[in-house]
């Protein structure tokens, strides 16, 4: 049967918390790794209902898309919302799992699993992101003899780590020639003389942040007074993970289409879609954000989206970025419903990978119970 333990291993296998927002909090918020799991909860928020729900399908364990201790708490009061939540997981011995930025960004995440629903095509990220910090390559020529004692100095301050490995580094053997002048004080030769000497070409990669570590440590090994180095910024490495998603859909359709098809595609809320364009306007391109998503208006409208859809649309930036002549049409969505997609696609990772039994929670946790509109309407 599987474990606590192993289904966590799983979420981070697939979702590495690693990807996550340095602001986030995701993994194991309580349980003991060692429990047996027979039966998973799956959920967007954690509430007492929730909670519920897992005791009444005999559920061991949740896991859950948004973190409950995103931030501090300093009581676990049953009094109080978290505490109560808390008190009563770890009261029925319910473990819970947060897999929440870390699952946005990747190519299985809440964005691509939106995308999928509305049926994009071609699919890629929205606003890219690096899959490590950027990278530097240094070059250094040093004595034969020297050789080793450089690499170590620069692997020490963080040069030459590729995955796993440490002291990673490539050498050819040459001849390097100087002539050291007026002033100087060579390690070989005399001022004014040419010196031939036989050098090997040294390159590590390292961090970008370390540069200046491995430069100042290079410098302290080697042994000339002048060392000869260079240093390449590589460029980044091409990633599939990323913020949103963007998608072409084959054949186009109306706008008001489209949003009838979202509406028909993500669980029901009192908000429904909300809309911003012509009902009539055709549309091909389409970007999508689960979670809030001001913050990538523009990325959508640089993608040449022809709509862009997401959850929690503030009024200023809406209003004030449709005024762009090239602004894509705007569909606002119930934030709990977006992510609710990327629930399917993780029971089917649990049902393929394990033999714990998934359970995907239908429970409406978007806060809002009813809209009123005037009468005349």
């Amino acid at each position: 049967m599987a474990t606590v333990g192993e289904l966590t291993d799983l979420v981070h296998r697939h979702w590495p918390p690693g990807t996550a927002e340095g602001w986030d909090r995701v993994g194991l918020v309580c349980g003991d790794r060692a429990a047996p799991v027979s039966r998973v909860l799956l959920c967007v928020d954690v509430t007492r209902e929730v909670v519920a729900q897992a005791r009444e399908a005999g559920a061991q364990m949740i896991i859950a898309h948004h973190p409950v201790l995103l931030r501090g708490i300093h009581t676990v009061d049953p009094a109080t919302p978290k505490g109560a939540i808390l008190t009563e997981l770890i009261t029925a011995g319910i473990a819970l799992v947060c897999a929440h930025t870390n699952a946005d960004i990747a190519p299985d995440g809440v964005s691509a699993a939106l995308a999928d629903a509305l049926g994009l095509r071609a699919v890629r990220p929205l606003a890219e992101r690096d899959r490590q910090p950027a990278r530097d390559q240094i070059v250094v020529f040093v004595p034969v003899d020297h050789r080793g004692a450089v690499v170590d100095a620069m692997a020490a301050a963080g040069a030459g780590r590729i995955g796993d490995y440490d002291r990673c580094f490539f050498t050819a053997e040459g001849t390097g020639s100087f002539r050291p002048g007026p002033g100087s004080d060579p390690y070989l030769g005399r001022a004014g003389e040419i010196e031939e000497v036989a050098e090997s070409r040294v390159e590590m990669i390292m961090p970008r942040a370390r540069r200046a570590a491995v430069v100042a440590a290079m410098r302290a090994a080697h042994p000339y007074e002048e060392p000869a180095w260079h240093v390449h910024e590589l460029a980044a490495e091409p990633s599939a993970d990323g913020l949103g998603r963007v998608g072409e859909l084959d054949p186009p359709v109306r706008l008001a289409d489209f949003a009838g098809r979202v509406a028909d595609a993500l669980p029901a809320t009192v908000s429904g879609v909300r809309v911003s364009g012509d009902p009539d306007a055709m549309i091909t391109t389409v970007a999508v954000l689960g979670g809030a998503g001001d913050s990538l208006l523009d990325d959508a409208r640089r993608a040449g989206a022809d709509a862009y859809l997401t959850s929690d649309l503030r009024h200023h930036p809406a209003s004030e970025f449709r005024e762009y002549a090239d602004a894509p049409a705007l569909l606002d969505v119930a934030h709990w419903a977006a992510e609710w997609t990327w629930l399917p696609l993780l029971g089917r990772v649990i049902a393929t990978e394990t033999d714990a039994r998934p359970l995907v929670s239908e429970l409406r946790t978007d806060p809002w119970d009813f809209a009123v509109h005037p009468a005349s309407e």
